[in-house]
């Protein structure tokens, strides 16, 4: 039998006992409730952020390696619970329990770099001109910061902004996805017990209009993470911005894979495919464009199809479904809306676009001009684009032909059409022979263009630059 989790919100460390607004069910099965949630108001989030200003102080003064202690300690609680926070995770999100398992581990993984990351020297030491004098800088915390993580990955993303974020001393206010807040909910308690002191993070559940503007516009949030549609963004980056305040900013994507002639089509489409249909498309890493040139475009697009047959949607939590459902009705009707005007444009369905229920199958669409609409906006499903290059310039022409500057794929065996492509490519994340999505928690991760306001990295140790501030210190000898 399936748990129904009652999800409050975590202030002082106590879950409240606030009446429940929402209520989340599986979108692959809607008879399975798999939690009520509560709305906060924006007294709440004051009252949770007044809260989180008085515990900040003592969490910054403790050493970086006892801070450390409890993010390692947190990543040891999330592994020896991976089968049932995965199981929770596609039974709100639903995704397959293959790629759920594997976010739960991920989120493990990053925890414990940031834990290892508290060990490390916290600034540097310089040359002084002025002699008998040591110079070096130190990391301040920031304070209170806010963060607000989308649906897509409820686990991984809270992770990659909770664990810098606390790892440089600061506390931590946020607001989850509304559709997924199960996950959140779980990691929130493997820190409580690794030992995170009452107050340090604070959930607080409701919608963005009330409960994430009402973060970033409190005198007391001294930076605001965020990550999710661009429209949003840029109301917080506009909000922020008259605040005076550290924003950072990670949207869409439209990324695409690059085929060129020398490539191998099988190949070539497995790195599409996964790119494209893994995670139902719902990231915003996904493969949305293959641009493919002459000689191998017909080839491509045959084994492109025949991977897309291989995903046939299904309940995530059958070990043999390669792909799960659509998040939520919304989400699916933005899927057929694009679909519709991709056709109307002249688009061709090569594959997919039957629905049944939430179940959307693969889709690949051939005979799409640049100028599209399918070409340029982020759809957010299971929908590859496969446009025709010239050739190898008219390619990377075409893959730097958007707004958005996020991921972007190569295939080639080529060395010096590699080299040409990772220099003009204009995307925060280059893959060679991989595909768009997937990154490792060392590595910083972040766009360019539309994709990202392109001022602080997430992930890897860059990400401590944006939740921590530098103290420059000079001693001079008397």
């Amino acid at each position: 039998m399936s748990t129904t989790y009652r999800v409050t919100h975590l202030i002082g460390g106590e879950w409240t006992d606030d009446d429940t607004a929402d209520e989340r069910t599986n979108p692959f099965d809607p008879l399975d409730v798999v939690a009520e949630i509560a709305a906060g108001s924006p007294e709440l989030v004051d009252r949770a952020i007044q809260v989180a200003a008085a515990s900040q102080s003592a969490w910054g003064k403790l050493t970086g390696p006892a801070r450390g202690a409890v993010l390692q300690g947190a990543a040891d609680i999330v592994r020896s619970r991976v089968d049932t926070i995965a199981r929770d995770l596609v039974r709100e999100e639903g995704k397959t329990i293959a790629e759920a398992t594997g976010e739960v581990r991920r989120a493990a993984d990053i925890l414990d770099f940031f834990g290892a990351e508290c060990w490390r020297a916290n600034g540097e030491t310089l040359p002084s001109g002025v002699p008998n004098t040591l110079v070096f800088t130190r990391r301040e915390p920031m304070g209170v910061v806010g963060l607000i993580t989308p649906w897509n990955f409820p686990i991984a993303i809270p992770t990659w902004k909770l664990a810098p974020a606390l790892a440089a001393g600061n506390a931590v206010v946020m607001k989850p996805a509304q559709l997924t807040t199960v996950s959140t909910m779980h990691l929130a308690n493997a820190l409580r017990e690794a030992g995170l002191p009452a107050g340090v993070l604070t959930l607080v559940h409701g919608k963005g209009t009330v409960v994430g503007n009402a973060i970033v516009k409190h005198g007391l949030v001294s930076a605001v993470s965020f990550t999710g549609s661009n429209a949003v963004g840029r109301q917080i980056g506009e909000i922020a911005a008259k605040r005076g305040i550290r924003v950072q900013l990670e949207m869409g994507g439209k990324n695409p894979v690059v085929v060129l002639d020398d490539a191998d089509p099988e190949h070539a489409a497995d790195i599409i495919a996964s790119g494209a249909f893994g995670l139902t498309g719902q990231a915003c890493t996904a493969t949305s464009r293959a641009i493919v040139t002459p000689q191998v475009y017909d080839a491509v697009v045959d084994a492109v199809i025949s991977r897309a047959a291989s995903f046939t949607p299904g309940d995530g939590l059958d070990p043999s479904v390669k792909m799960g459902p659509v998040v939520s009705t919304s989400q699916l009707a933005t899927d057929e809306s694009y679909l519709d005007i991709a056709v109307k444009e002249g688009a061709t369905i090569a594959h997919g676009g039957q629905v049944n229920g939430l179940l959307f199958e693969p889709t690949v669409l051939t005979d799409v001009d640049p100028k599209h609409r399918i070409a340029r906006e982020e759809v957010f499903g299971p929908v590859i684009g496969i446009l025709r290059a010239r050739n190898e310039d008219h390619a990377i022409e075409l893959a730097n032909d958007t707004e958005f500057g996020l991921s972007a794929s190569l295939v080639s065996q080529r060395l010096s059409s590699v080299a040409k492509f990772i220099e003009l490519s204009q995307a925060g994340v280059v893959k060679i022979n991989r595909p768009t999505g997937g990154v490792d928690p060392n590595v910083p991760f972040g766009g360019v263009k539309e994709s990202s306001n392109n001022a602080y990295r997430e992930q890897g140790a860059q990400a401590l630059d944006f939740y921590s501030w530098t103290k420059s210190v000079y001693v001079g000898s008397v």
